[in-house]
């Protein structure tokens, strides 16, 4: 039977995204089977690599402070986030974060793959569109 863990983030390690995540649930933390979940905290001016999640779904929750969110196929759309915030990022879909802002923007990521950084597809193609 499989044991319930509890961790504290400590760790960070750097994400194929172009962001620094503290290290939380996942296959390689607890041996979790269809979810991760992870701390990421984009500081000002910090901005993602235009990528997707292939065929996993994303949830963000904005702990703090406020970043905007690129999205679409041409990331022709822009989702303003703050604190407080719930996030739906479908499984296949380009996006990239972004903080405009002074503060940092705080928020806990959860995915439907265990491996976090096994379904992130870069999209370097898009870079220049934003």
């Amino acid at each position: 039977m499989p044991s319930c863990q509890k961790l504290r983030p400590a760790s960070i390690y750097s994400g194929k995204q172009g962001f620094d995540y503290f290290e939380g649930i996942a296959r390689e933390t607890t041996g979790s089977q269809a979810i991760c979940m992870h701390l990421l905290t984009v500081p000002p001016g910090g901005r993602a690599k235009a990528h997707k999640h292939a065929t996993h779904e994303t949830a963000i929750y904005v702990i703090s402070g406020a970043a905007k969110m690129y999205w679409g196929d041409r990331l022709e759309h822009v989702m303003e986030t703050v604190a407080g915030d719930l996030i739906y990022i479908p499984a296949d879909v380009p996006h990239l974060p972004f903080n405009d802002g002074d503060e940092p923007a705080v928020a806990v990521i959860a995915r439907t793959d265990p491996h976090e950084q096994e379904s992130v597809v870069l999209l370097p193609e898009l870079e220049a569109l934003v």
